[in-house]
């Protein structure tokens, strides 16, 4: 299948909380309107601070989830300090721009903690900007229309954490690229942990 023709379906969610950020995703990958995976990953772990959600294609995808784990681990065994995430989010912008002639298909949420919480979005190109809501994928329409309702400002992340699963809950209802499971990560000062959605869902 040629990429022009491809389909890739996702959804993705990051939030902004005063105390950290909440990424959600949902788990289904599909080739066309082939379900060709009930239970892919995501959401990852760049450091204990710092977490991605990928949308696109999951090949491109894993590869920039292993280099930004190789080089911020390369960073903090030189310095003896963690990569802030907005550094991170420099260094994988540069990444992406520099392969804007064959780029990485790809669409990618930045969250993290260093001094405070810090989101970000990136595009294929290396866009990068700083954000208080975001969603990508294919079922992101319908998680705006939760999160554009129900997001507030500066609330903590057990007051956010069932809205985001609302949002995925929602794409996976009326997306039919999106599906399966929900994935909730809450990064604060305290690290990376991933969250029962069980615990969220009406």
């Amino acid at each position: 299948m040629d990429k022009e023709n491809e389909k890739h379906g996702t959804t993705t969610v990051g939030l902004l909380c005063s105390d950290g950020v909440i990424l959600a995703s949902e788990s289904r990958a599909t080739m066309g309107n082939l379900i060709a995976n009930k239970d892919t990953k995501k959401i990852y772990a760049i450091q204990s601070h710092i977490g991605i959600t990928t949308a696109g294609s999951v090949a491109d995808a894993q590869k920039l989830v292993r280099v930004m784990q190789v080089e911020t681990n390369l960073y903090q065994i030189e310095r003896d300090q963690r990569m802030k995430v907005d550094a991170a989010v420099s260094l994988l912008s540069n990444i992406l721009h520099e392969n804007r002639w064959f780029p990485y298909w790809v669409q990618l949420i930045v969250g993290g903690f260093d001094t405070k919480p810090r989101l970000y979005s990136l595009d294929a190109v290396g866009s990068a900007l700083e954000e208080k809501v975001v969603s990508t994928g294919s079922g992101s329409p319908f998680a705006y229309g939760v999160l554009e309702a129900e997001f507030s400002e500066n609330k903590a992340v057990k007051d956010m954490l069932p809205i985001a699963a609302k949002a995925i809950k929602a794409a996976l209802e009326r997306d039919a690229y999106s599906g399966n499971k929900i994935n909730l990560v809450a990064i604060t000062k305290e690290g990376y942990k991933e969250v029962d959605p069980a615990k969220y869902l009406k």
